[in-house]
């Protein structure tokens, strides 16, 4: 019998992270200054990255502890005249899914930045190896010296004890581009939430939002694990932010606790924070077949919608409501999922551009 063929040696783009072949790259802890890090719990106080403090997510369940270290919506800002960039990433653990990337559960992926429009585009992934069980080192090079401004997205999925920036021998190193906003906006929610199943981290919604009006903000979403517990809810009162987004109608069991969670939910976020936008999200899984099924979902977005017309004649002119089933439409619907509910590039692009021009309209400060 033949041997199998290696796609990876004939196509070389196919292969992960070859060895670095420079002598002259020097490292920086990203935890250190000018390096500048969004979307995280106290990094610098933090023996590895997490996204909430250690006892609330034990308080809250069994799901959100084996979570809340994935480091999604983790991002570090710099800026460098360095004509390659390295990371020297420590992952503890690996989370591998059948309908997920690798490059999305423990990659990084790389963006230039214009400080003065506050553009952002993608320039390349740090790949990491496909055999990888903890720990790898990956380089992104340019063809020339010159200023660039960096964002660096953390992996989705991934857990990362330490990050090391690698940048050439005397090459500049300074801080970040700037958001347009103080307060981060802070996304609640489910899978779809934490970025299931982009294939990059820097295509989660919240990350193309972000990039689209330049913004901070927090990524909450804990897989199959959003389910507004006390303990969670009374932590989200207290975080700094300028807009709450509550996207957990896929973690809620059942339209009774959709309904019962939701309105404590939003009575002690807007208890705590009166003044700022709360935006209330339900579920696109309206391609799914089945009349049960859609049924629920139907049911679901009743929920959300009746709430929302209720806190409005209640006197709360900052509540808004986007229904999820504008997000997959037209020709191409059928396409924007991995599984039939975890949206795939496409899909969360789709979901970006509602999401995004909905937040476009709110006071984001």
């Amino acid at each position: 019998m033949a041997k199998p063929i290696d796609i990876s040696e004939l196509d070389f783009r196919m292969k992960g992270a070859s060895a670095i072949k420079r002598d002259d790259v020097v490292y920086y802890d990203v935890k250190e200054a000018p390096f500048e890090l969004y979307g995280f719990y106290d990094p610098k106080g933090q023996d590895v990255f997490k996204r909430i403090p250690d006892d609330v997510a034990e308080a809250t369940s069994v799901g959100v502890a084996g979570l809340y270290k994935c480091t999604a919506g983790g991002r570090v800002r710099f800026s460098t005249d360095s004509d390659c960039v390295v990371i020297r990433a420590k992952e503890p653990h690996i989370h591998r899914m059948y309908h997920a990337t690798l490059q999305m559960s423990a990659g990084f992926d790389m963006y230039i930045d214009d400080p003065a429009s506050g553009e952002s585009v993608f320039y390349d992934i740090f790949k990491p190896p496909y055999d990888m069980t903890d720990n790898f080192t990956a380089m992104v090079t340019f063809h020339s010296k010159e200023t660039r401004y960096i964002t660096i997205n953390f992996p989705l999925y991934g857990e990362v004890g330490e990050l090391s920036i690698g940048l050439c021998e005397g090459a500049t190193v300074e801080e970040g581009a700037k958001y347009i906003n103080e307060h981060p906006v802070v996304f609640y929610g489910s899978s779809i939430t934490q970025g299931g199943c982009a294939s990059r981290s820097g295509i989660a919604y919240e990350a193309i939002v972000s990039r689209r009006l330049n913004i901070d903000y927090i990524n909450l979403g804990f897989s199959g694990n959003g389910k507004a517990e006390d303990a969670i809810v009374e932590y989200m009162t207290g975080l700094d932010m300028s807009v709450f987004v509550a996207d957990y109608d896929h973690n809620a069991p059942n339209v009774e606790y959709l309904a019962a969670t939701h309105y404590k939910m939003y009575e002690r976020i807007r208890e705590a924070k009166p003044d700022i936008p709360y935006v209330m999200i339900s579920r696109p899984d309206f391609l799914k077949r089945g009349t049960d099924m859609r049924d629920s979902v139907l049911r679901r977005r009743v929920v959300l919608d009746s709430f929302h017309k209720a806190y409005i004649e209640n006197g709360d002119r900052n509540v808004y409501f986007i229904d999820g089933e504008g997000f997959f439409n037209g020709e191409f619907a059928d396409c924007a999922t991995v599984d039939g509910t975890h949206p795939n590039d496409y899909g969360m692009v789709c979901m970006a551009n509602t999401i995004g021009n909905a937040l476009r309209k709110l006071k984001i400060r």
